[in-house]
């Protein structure tokens, strides 16, 4: 299953009929509205929804096409920046999705809101097409109206999917993948707008603030607001933001008096700011009650309890049941060796050291990200295989013959079609894991060790499980072909 979260912002925040006709245009099967929030003042409404790939996909283009439908920008008004009905489409990874597999869900987003709805739409963040157009600002300097003037006469501000003119009355979208972003506003104890424009430069990373924080100043209902966006909690703190607009506040004689999060939270951000306010001494969130029952019970590991996480399989492999066995433990053991070569690439590309290796890093990322994904599925594909083979061997006993006969050879096939594959996806990973080694931090090289390890592992698991299938199949042209199939892993490797 994948999990892909979107957070789609519209400009509208007045017009409950409007924003309620959005939503409705956006149910989808599989996809579960989390989140509305509509602000008056800014005119501005977010959307949170989640789901599966595809139907969050659908169920985007579809709120973007009734967007411009029932939003007109030439009459529109408000604190917020925007450049269309639709302004941004965001998709979030959340679960079984990577980054890299939402920047291909919003490229194909892009592509159907211009081909349906001929709308124009812009690459953000990391589906950005160029370099300058990761930041959200860059594409929304001069808002609608301004962008309308200069789309057609200047070129470097062609829409990424479109024709170089704005929709009439609903603009332009910008689409694009993020990690989890916080909507962050702190209301100054004064009306002074001039103020929290101020403290919003002084904020932003872009004018030599904090790393991972967009800011500007507004006024919203007579009081002085900082408005900003965490792009990444985790490097900068919520705490850590709060008390800088603190401190750059009361250089003016003024004070946060209030804060605000518009959408949804990361609760380990809440967490993080906890700790931060709270000064408790070893703190952890396993301490959290809540975050310990889910460790205890199965569900998600909390920090400091990784192993609740990978327990239940486990135990499950101890079992004295036929599933899961070999096969599957091999499947896990391809996908670990994925996710560390994952991490090593991800974490060496964009620095300094190695910007001559980013392209190999990025095609090594995304086709690591992949493999994992498959080798995860090849987990649970394993013991269902092999269910079925039980299956057919049990059912034969009432069938006739040849019917019980050619199940059993079809689910034998099957089961020893799955653990080829997860070899030859191991295969593949230990490959890519080893091309890493020269063009990745020498400090690393433990991890891509144990990946390498893990992924011999697995082709070894998957290899011995296809041999000992083969041995039950009497179909020697099904044999002869899987024989030659695994011999070209075993001399490639």
């Amino acid at each position: 299953m994948s999990l892909v979260e979107c957070v789609p912002n519209f400009s509208e925040g007045r017009d409950t009929a409007k924003v309620e006709g959005i939503i409705a245009a956006m149910k989808v099967d599989g996809v579960y509205l989390l989140d509305k929030e509509m602000d008056a003042d800014h005119n501005r409404c977010v959307i949170t929804i989640v789901g599966d790939r595809d139907a969050v996909a659908e169920a985007a283009i579809r709120g973007v096409g009734k967007a411009a439908e029932l939003i007109d920008l030439t009459q529109h008004q408000g604190a917020h920046p925007r450049v269309g009905a639709a302004d941004v489409v965001p998709f979030i990874p959340i679960e079984g999705v990577t980054l890299e597999d939402c920047v291909a869900i919003a490229r194909h987003v892009a592509a159907e809101i211009w081909r349906r709805h001929r709308v124009p739409v812009y690459l953000y963040e990391a589906a950005a097409t160029r370099p300058e157009r990761q930041n959200l600002e860059n594409i929304r300097r001069g808002q609608f109206e301004g962008l309308r003037t200069e789309v057609v006469t200047n070129t470097e501000r062609r829409p990424d999917f479109g024709e170089a003119a704005l929709h009439q009355t609903a603009g332009a979208t910008v689409v694009g993948a993020r990690k989890p972003l916080i909507a962050y506003n702190v209301y100054l104890s004064t009306s002074d707008v001039e103020i929290a424009k101020k403290i919003g430069k002084a904020v932003r990373f872009s004018s030599g603030g904090l790393r991972y924080v967009k800011g500007m100043g507004v006024l919203v209902r007579g009081q002085a607001q900082v408005s900003m966006n965490l792009t990444d909690f985790e490097q900068t703190p919520i705490a850590r933001v709060f008390e800088f607009v603190k401190r750059e506040a009361a250089r003016y004689g003024a004070m946060p008096i209030s804060s605000e999060i518009v959408g949804l939270i990361p609760k380990r951000a809440l967490e993080e700011a906890a700790e931060w306010f709270l000064q408790v001494e070893n703190f952890d969130s396993s301490l959290i009650l809540e975050n310990r029952l889910a460790a205890v019970t199965g569900g998600k590991a909390a920090v400091g309890g990784i192993r609740a996480g990978v327990e239940p399989f486990i135990e499950l492999l101890a079992a004295p049941t036929a599933t899961p066995g070999g096969g599957s433990a091999s499947a896990a053991a391809g996908a670990m060796a994925a996710a560390l070569g994952g991490m090593v690439a991800g974490m060496s590309r964009g620095k300094k050291a190695y910007q001559q290796y980013e392209r190999e890093l990025s095609d090594a990322l995304t086709r690591l990200n992949r493999l994992r994904e498959e080798l995860k599925a090849s987990i649970d594909l394993d013991a269902a295989s092999y269910a079925a083979v039980l299956k057919a061997y049990k059912d034969a006993k009432t069938a006739a013959p040849e019917v019980g006969e050619r199940a059993i050879s079809d689910a034998l096939k099957n089961a020893t079609r799955v653990p080829l594959g997860i070899a030859q996806k191991a295969h593949e990973v230990r490959r890519l894991v080893e091309s890493l080694k020269p063009i990745t931090s020498k400090n690393m090289w433990s991890d891509l060790a144990v990946a390498s390890a893990l992924a011999r592992t697995a082709i070894e698991g998957g290899l011995a499980n296809v041999e000992i299938n083969l041995q039950e199949s009497k179909d020697e042209t099904f044999k002869a072909e899987t024989s030659k199939a695994a011999s070209v892993i075993t001399t490639g490797n």
